[in-house]
């Protein structure tokens, strides 16, 4: 077995593409309409599907918004220097809405992002996590 990918549902396809992939820095991999379903899939990643896990897009057309629920937590990503993206990423209009710091009870540094639909990004700096 191997974990393939994840999938959150999407408001607006456009605007979660330019959050991904211009400002995480992933790479659209592919991305195909579904007419009969009304529905587009669109893959982003950091390395291809066949040697990474990647984050599956879903866009239902008609569907503007979604009831998020309180199960789902995060997607994390591991970064070099979470004081430097954190900086990075807010130049580029990305919502911080977690600085960096330890976590509360020990442990990583970490921040918390939002992508366009309310969904969680949690980044964690790499370099305390590895020891």
């Amino acid at each position: 077995m191997e974990f393939l990918h994840t999938m959150i549902r999407v408001n607006d396809l456009d605007e979660s593409l330019k959050f991904y992939c211009d400002g995480l820095g992933m790479k659209l991999l592919r991305k195909q309409d579904y007419p009969g379903g009304e529905f587009t899939l669109a893959f982003v990643g950091y390395g291809d599907e066949k040697n990474s896990t990647v984050v599956e897009l879903t866009h239902n057309w008609g569907t503007s918004s979604y009831d998020q629920g309180n199960a789902f937590g995060h997607l994390a990503i591991g970064v070099d220097d979470i004081y430097q993206t954190c900086d990075e990423l807010k130049g580029k209009g990305i919502n911080v809405v977690r600085e960096p710091g330890p976590m509360a009870h020990g442990g990583a540094v970490i921040a918390f992002i939002e992508d366009p639909n309310g969904y969680k990004v949690e980044l964690i700096d790499l370099k305390g996590a590895r020891g």
